[in-house]
């Protein structure tokens, strides 16, 4: 792996933005497809990060250095790294433009630079966010203080909050709540402690097969849903949080609810340097065929990972199926084939409901069931041992070891 920082920018046969799950496991399975490929990875950040894994050290499972790499050891050898932010896109030239000014050219591009957490759309946020018992388990600092603030909490209110689709793995909001209120029953706290879920969705889960088992966990924690129910501010000093709702005549009300905890999920949007850019739809996501992956006015150009606009679960197993599509497409792309449209939405959230057991959710587009196993191994709908298993130790592995060095296991080409 190559370094590139101040010298003159070169021509690319594929350039990939953003060095993220996305971003590595296509390079690798690019260059497992055809080794002389010139590509490179532009992305500034010097730590690679397994956020699927936050859940777990927020709730005491993980330390935070099994979620953390350097970027440096997970690009593959043969690809080249410029350590810049993008700025720009001239699709129609071909080129990106880097922080510094600088253009680098391409024949190719991928764009999967993952999505925007936005703070700043709650009042308040970021002036207590660890502190005060405001945590979040999204933020990359924060989900050692969590589990630090679920331990010393011994008594009061904990509340927390999900904000509007589309987010970063829908499940995550909920992981945290049950993965807390299991300590607190094994601790026997859990009669002294008043958990609340404000979601500003109007269910548990998008997909209705598994809101039977979530909604048996928030029965046994005693916690208490509130629906369409959307944080808005938040003081610290005072442990107050303002959340929004409307009526049955879709009249907005403001809620107060005090806490002694406040786990809080951000609102979450494309990057600006996105959505400002001509490879944008009307949200502000890349705009790209749903099934191919490439975008729909530039054929040259896929997308990959959170960014991109279509209707899929924003999740790392949904990268998993994705990267070889795309890798598999520019190939094609180069050899003047059609194209694959064979990604039918997979995506996967395994909602850790206690510690020690898991609901995997396996769905597609409309929300199709997907599972990658029989029911008679894995019945997707339950709370099981075996997707703990799977969750705790087998994903860990085979994120580090197989999707990001180009190994695609269980992603079945058709």
């Amino acid at each position: 792996m190559e370094t590139q920082t101040n010298k003159a920018m070169a021509t690319y046969d594929v350039v990939i933005v953003g060095a993220g799950a996305g971003g590595i496991a296509v390079a690798s399975s690019l260059l497992k497809r055809d080794r002389e490929l010139n590509v490179t990875i532009i992305d500034p950040s010097e730590n690679h990060f397994y956020q699927p894994g936050w859940t777990l050290v927020g709730g005491g499972v993980f330390d935070f250095s099994q979620t953390e790499r350097e970027t440096a050891a997970v690009i593959p050898k043969s690809a080249k790294w410029i350590k810049q932010a993008v700025r720009a896109f001239t699709p129609d030239k071909n080129t990106v433009t880097l922080d510094d000014g600088k253009l680098v050219e391409y024949k190719y591009l991928v764009v999967s630079p993952g999505l925007t957490l936005d703070w700043d759309a709650i009042e308040g946020l970021k002036s207590t966010l660890g502190n005060n018992g405001v945590t979040s388990n999204y933020h990359v600092d924060l989900s050692p203080y969590t589990w630090e603030s679920v331990k010393q909490l011994k008594k009061g209110k904990a509340v927390f909050t999900q904000p509007p689709m589309p987010i970063k793995c829908a499940g995550a909001p909920q992981k945290a709540l049950y993965l807390s209120a299991h300590y607190w029953e094994r601790n026997r706290l859990l009669d002294n402690i008043n958990i609340q879920f404000h979601t500003a969705l109007p269910s548990l889960f998008g997909v209705p097969d598994f809101v039977p088992a979530l909604q048996s966990y928030m029965k046994r924690y005693g916690a208490s849903p509130h629906f369409n129910s959307q944080l808005v501010s938040v003081d610290g000093q005072s442990k107050t949080a303002i959340f929004s709702s409307n009526n049955e005549n879709q009249e907005t009300q403001m809620r107060e609810v005090k806490f002694d905890l406040l786990h809080v999920v951000p609102p979450q949007r494309a990057p600006q340097f996105i959505a400002e850019s001509a490879l944008a739809d009307s949200n502000g996501w890349l705009d790209v065929s749903h099934t191919s992956l490439r975008h729909r006015h530039y054929d040259n150009i896929w997308g990959i990972g959170d960014v991109i606009g279509a209707p899929n679960a924003k999740t790392a197993a949904a990268v998993r199926k994705q990267a070889p599509i795309v890798a598999e497409n520019i190939i094609r792309r180069i050899g003047n084939q059609p194209q694959l449209e064979i990604y039918d939405g997979y995506g996967a959230c395994p909602l850790t409901v206690e510690k020690g057991k898991v609901v995997l959710a396996e769905f597609g587009y409309g929300g199709k069931l997907k599972p990658t196993f029989p029911s008679w191994i894995l019945d997707g709908s339950m709370a099981t041992k075996t997707a703990w298993n799977m969750k705790a130790h087998l994903f860990p592995y085979v994120y580090w070891n197989m999707m990001l060095k180009g190994h695609e296991l269980l992603t079945k080409m058709e």
